[in-house]
This record gives structure tokens, C-alpha cells and sequence, in this order.
């Protein structure tokens, strides 16, 4: 694929993670796009030959560069319209005050470090984000090119290198990575790309995916990354979840418009708080004993009736209760049979 409009290659914006390296000297590699090597003069025979040799040069030049570009060898400034996002995203949001200290950064420092893309697999003349989703956000914003490096990538070559990049820098949280896995495996990639990709080995992953399946993706989109928690406590929400009411109750939740305000933190502890809650009792009374103690308290809610025994008033009759329970089942079933 021809690239038009490329210059600007300097070798010290080349990641050395990435392995890109110059195969020409940059003296050399300087004129490619802008072809200012100037042509000796000589004799009008002589410079006739010498300008088909320029040109010819040139030519080879810009060959080069395609070859250099098709590799990923070199960096690059793109239209930022140009570029489209990966197919698959690796995170659940990024916090505004976040991108404006990147952006920040940016205008001040420039892009000190370039993102990589691929040629577009469907779209000609575009590119697609392996990583460096923010920095390209951050770039819109401010305007101008951005520095891209560009390789050809399959789609697992590209989910490799995005997950990679992250859990280089570990920049995503345990749910956004979790997440980001369930995806992919959705997406019917293997596990040995996932596992490449995110960096852990089988049982890690399958414990992430097996965690994710119990928790419906509206409510972990919703919530976002909550960086400040982990496994654990995305575990007891999931256990918290499946009391129906309690479901029910956080989906609910997580569609106020006040919910979107809060951080990525704060909505983690606002459906965790809201599944801890125990639902109100519909009916609660009191049975006493003969001399009006408070024995047994009896509360009741739409799915179970709770029977308290206060050992302190009788301490053997909860478990006198207990070893009849075959005998009052019996009971039942006979009434319920009788129409009683």
C-alpha cells in the first residue's frame, strides 16, 4: 500500500522495545521523502545523465522507504483522522482529569513516544491503533500530526501488542484486563494469544474469564476500571449478584444519571454498598413464652421467613426444634394434602 505525505523520520523517536532500526544511515534516509539532495553541475551531456541518475536515486530512495514503512522501521507523522481505533479496547474509560494531564504533557513536551498502527485491514489509505489510544485522543485535541510507527499486523499480532504495551507500563486495572480477555476469547482467539497478550499463565486466565462471565457487562461497563480494586473484591461482587433481588437492584442502580458522576471508585463502592444492603423485612413479629419472655423472633420477606431462637430465654428449645423438623414436615405435607 502506497503511503503519501510521510516524513520526519528521526531515529531517536524510535522505541528501542520495538526493535526498529534504521538499515541506512539517517544521512541517507533524511532525503527519502523530501528528495532536497541537490544535483551536481556539469557539462549539458553530463548533466543530462547525472539528472536520470538523480532521479532514478530518488526512486530507489522512495522504494526504500515503502519497504521501510511496510516493516515498521521507521517513525512517521500521520493525519490523526487518518487512524481509526482498534477493533477490540482494552479499557473501560479513562478519567478526564487523566487525558488532560496527558494532553498537558503533550503540548508542552510533544509526543515523546510514537504509537503503533497498522494499515487498514478493510479501509484503504487508513490505519488502525494496536496501542496508543490516548496519546492519539490527546493529539486530535491539541492538533497536528502524530508520530506512528507502522508495521503490518495480523489481528493476533496486533491484540499481542496492544495487551503487551499495557502490562509493560501496567496501565490497566485487574477488571479492564479481565475484561479485555473475555473479549478476545468472544472474539474466538485462543488462549495462548490471550495468554501472550495479557502476560499470565492459564490458570490466571481462566480464573479472570470465569470471573467475568458471572458479571453482566452493562455493570462492569458501567463501573469502569475501579483501579483501586482487585480480584478479590470483584469476586464478592459477582457472589453478591447472584441474589436475584440484589441483581435486580444494582442494574437498577447503575442506570441513575447521578451514578455517572461519581469516579470509577466511587461506582465500585456504590453497587458493592447497594448489594451488601439486606433487603427490608415485610413482616416481623414476636412469639413469647409462658411467662412473656421474647423466645423467637419471625421476620419475612419476599423470598424467605427467618425464625430466631433467643437462647438466652431458652437455650434448648432452637435445637428442640431442629430435631422435630422431620415430624412438623410430615404435619405440613398431611395438612396441605387435606386442604387444611
Amino acid at each position: 500500500m502506497a503511503r503519501k505525505n510521510v516524513f520526519g523520520i528521526e531515529q531517536g523517536d524510535l522505541p528501542s522495545s520495538l526493535g526498529v532500526q534504521h538499515e541506512r544511515p539517517l544521512a541517507e534516509l533524511r532525503p527519502l521523502a523530501g528528495f532536497e539532495k541537490p544535483l551536481k553541475r556539469a557539462s549539458p551531456v553530463g548533466a543530462i545523465s547525472q539528472s536520470l541518475g538523480g532521479i532514478n536515486e530518488r526512486a530507489q530512495r522512495v522504494e526504500d522507504l515503502e519497504k521501510q514503512l511496510a516493516k515498521g522501521q521507521a517513525v512517521v507523522e500521520l493525519d490523526p483522522e487518518l487512524i481509526d481505533v482498534s477493533f477490540v479496547s482494552d479499557r473501560l474509560g479513562v478519567s478526564q482529569d487523566d487525558q488532560d494531564l496527558l494532553e498537558a504533557q503533550i503540548r508542552e513536551h510533544g509526543q515523546q513516544v510514537p504509537i503503533l498502527v497498522r494499515p487498514h485491514p478493510t479501509s484503504d489509505g487508513r490505519y488502525q491503533v494496536a496501542y496508543g489510544h490516548r496519546r492519539l485522543a490527546a493529539v486530535r485535541q491539541i492538533g497536528g500530526t502524530i508520530k506512528a510507527v507502522v508495521r503490518d499486523l495480523s489481528d493476533e499480532q496486533l491484540v499481542v501488542s496492544q495487551g503487551q504495551e499495557n502490562n509493560a507500563r501496567t496501565d490497566l486495572s485487574f477488571i479492564e484486563r479481565s475484561f479485555f480477555a473475555s473479549r478476545l476469547e468472544q472474539r474466538e482467539f485462543s488462549r495462548d494469544v490471550i495468554m501472550s497478550a495479557l502476560g499470565v499463565d492459564k490458570a490466571a486466565l481462566s480464573r479472570m474469564i470465569a470471573l467475568v462471565t458471572r458479571l453482566p457487562g452493562t455493570l462492569i461497563e458501567a463501573v469502569g476500571p475501579a483501579p483501586g480494586f482487585g480480584r478479590t473484591r470483584w469476586a464478592d461482587i459477582a457472589d453478591l449478584m447472584e441474589d436475584k433481588p440484589k441483581h435486580q437492584a444494582a442494574l437498577k442502580l447503575i442506570e441513575e444519571p447521578a451514578f455517572k458522576n461519581f469516579s470509577s471508585d466511587d461506582r465500585f463502592l456504590a453497587v458493592y454498598n447497594c448489594l451488601k444492603q439486606v433487603p427490608e423485612p415485610a413482616r416481623k413479629s414476636v412469639w413469647k413464652d409462658g411467662s412473656g419472655e421474647k423466645a423467637v423472633r419471625v421476620s419475612e420477606n419476599g423470598e424467605r421467613l427467618s425464625i430466631v431462637f433467643d437462647k438466652r430465654v431458652a437455650a434448648d428449645f432452637g435445637s428442640f426444634v431442629e430435631h422435630k423438623l422431620d415430624e412438623l414436615y410430615a404435619e405440613f405435607q398431611q395438612s396441605q394434602a387435606s386442604g387444611g
